[in-house]
């Protein structure tokens, strides 16, 4: 069972930058989930820089433990987790290096172990999608961003970047939009239409304002009733965040969440059929402070959180069973 290499005595600032000091390894068969880093950028409108995201994101990890005081579980009881270093991609080639994604993330599914790959840009979602669909089917999208997304391209030969990825997933059945919803929109877009494109592909759209007219509690249940027990990817976007929490990003919208409501949402979603996340756009070169990294850091641990969470349910559940039986 793989565990993060950390002991007591020995400085958290040491050592190899894996994150959470987890094993380096590319031994599939003894791990329960990996986290893999996908330094591509090329999908990007404004600002580039973001396949320096994984290094960073990387770094600003090496303070985590494996415990989640706020859960009260440690992860490493229950699941084994490495880091499995980062996926080959071909600077400046989209279609090139979604193929290569796909195809390396591919066997990682099959064998049942969750991805969570650090970014680079938001359009690695779409690679990453279609590798889970081969193997799950159609995917349920739990989408934290303040932008939907589905933009369309206006010239096909050139249709993938950071912002269209999830029109083009859900029109080729890699996501079943009706199961799946987008939350935190914001900012000022090219029309008024776009919420309403996103929707007419089926997606469930909650602005900004419409979560904040919610408890937590109510959104969690919202999103739980929406996607109920299909296989899930959940993406989020680093500027889901304000940008005082996050202004290492290529397209930061004002008016965003803070870091402990990230933590509470997510936190409020154990129990959901993860298969994959993502967590993408952290732009190092503009953040010189790292809080950026740091937070995003800090949120993917949130991700192992819910699968440990999980894995400690399903074991209590197998346990009531057989005392029962």
């Amino acid at each position: 069972m793989y565990r993060p290499l950390i002991e007591k005595g020995v400085p958290l600032f040491s050592g190899i930058r894996t994150f959470m000091h987890l094993p380096y390894t590319q031994d599939l068969d003894h791990a329960d989930y990996a986290v893999i880093g996908v330094p591509f950028d090329t999908g990007v409108s404004y600002a580039v820089g973001t396949r320096f995201g994984p290094s960073a994101i990387r770094e600003m990890s090496q303070r985590l433990r494996p415990v989640s005081q706020a859960k009260g579980i440690d992860t490493s009881d229950f699941l084994s987790g490495i880091d499995y270093g980062d996926l080959k991609i071909v600077p400046g080639y989209i279609d090139l290096s979604y193929e290569e994604i796909e195809n390396q993330l591919k066997p990682i599914f099959a064998k049942g172990v969750v991805p969570i790959l650090l970014g680079g840009d938001h359009s690695i979602s779409y690679p990453h999608v279609k590798a889970a669909a081969s193997v799950y089917g159609p995917v349920s999208l739990v989408h934290f961003d303040s932008h939907t997304d589905t933009g369309k391209s206006m010239d096909e030969r050139r249709k993938h970047s950071h912002g269209t990825m999830f029109r083009y997933a859900a029109e080729e059945s890699y996501i079943d939009a009706s199961t799946s919803i987008q939350m935190g929109m914001r900012g000022t877009p090219f029309s008024l239409s776009g919420l309403d494109d996103s929707r007419a592909l089926g997606y469930e759209v909650l602005t900004t304002d419409d979560v904040k007219r919610l408890s937590i509690e109510e959104l969690c249940a919202k999103i739980k009733e929406r996607v109920g027990s299909n296989p899930v990817f959940l993406t989020f976007d680093i500027d889901f965040l304000d940008p005082v929490f996050a202004p290492g990003t290529g397209t930061p919208e004002v008016g965003g969440f803070t870091t402990y409501e990230a933590q509470q949402m997510l936190r409020g979603l154990a129990g959901l059929n993860i298969i994959g996340f993502d967590l993408v756009e952290v732009l190092p070169d503009r953040d010189l402070t790292k809080v950026t990294a740091l937070n995003a850091a800090n949120i993917a641990f949130e991700f192992i959180t819910l699968l440990a969470l999980n894995r400690r349910s399903q074991i209590e559940l197998e346990a009531s069973t057989t005392t029962v039986g």
